[in-house]
């Protein structure tokens, strides 16, 4: 399953092998440069998200000066460019946006006027049927903050994880995370699949296969 503490101050190859930009473990933190490059986090291709959850804390970038996007992103993708779903906060909007997308889009969305303190840990969890946008002052206690049924690409085989940071415009920073699906004391006690990470195919296994 996938988690991570980034405490070792190496990013782990093998979990995190589709990672792209100059990413870095920093602190205790993933550290991911939010500039007009492209930078994240990527895990590799090889998890389902039926049953389980991803989850983490959210340290967002300054907004620099940016113009129309300074973003920290915690996104689930399929395996179809523009279908994925998850947590998009853009500090120049001051929004952050629940989202689940198909073809880039999603009639659906849910934005929030983002809170430092109320959404600190974002968690996009699935359970029998039904996709839960979630966050947390503290990564104990959850809150909903949007249900839908769950699209059918959270069973497939071919799932990743990105944590992604990006701006349009201004100077530069980064978009960190922490504690990427680690249980905090005391949390999640009344919790059953949802407990687990996105698990790699066949759930058989604990070892992450592939790239």
């Amino acid at each position: 399953m996938l988690q991570d503490t980034f405490d070792d101050g190496v990013r782990d190859p093998v979990l995190w092998s589709a990672s792209y930009g100059d990413v870095v473990e920093v602190g205790g933190r993933a550290r991911v440069p939010c500039t007009t490059d492209y930078s994240a986090y990527g895990s590799a291709l090889v998890y389902s998200l039926a049953g389980a959850q991803v989850a983490c804390r959210v340290y967002p970038p300054a907004a620099g000066g940016a113009l129309v996007e300074a973003l920290a992103e915690v996104l689930v993708l399929s395996g179809t460019g523009g279908t994925d779903a998850g947590f998009s906060l853009n500090v120049v909007t001051g929004l952050l946006k629940l989202i689940s997308r198909v073809g880039y889009g999603d009639v659906g969305e849910v934005a929030l006027a983002y809170s430092p303190t109320d959404h600190a840990w974002v968690r996009l969890r699935e359970a029998a049927g039904s996709l839960y946008w979630e966050t947390s002052p503290d990564g104990v206690t959850w809150t909903v903050r949007r249900t839908a049924a769950s699209p059918t690409w959270v069973s497939n085989a071919n799932l990743s994880v990105v944590l992604a940071g990006h701006r349009d415009s201004g100077t530069g920073d980064y978009s960190q995370f922490d504690n990427f699906n680690i249980v905090r004391s005391g949390g999640l006690r009344s919790l059953q699949r949802s407990l687990a990470g996105p698990g790699p195919y066949p759930r058989t296994t604990s070892t992450v296969k592939g790239a």
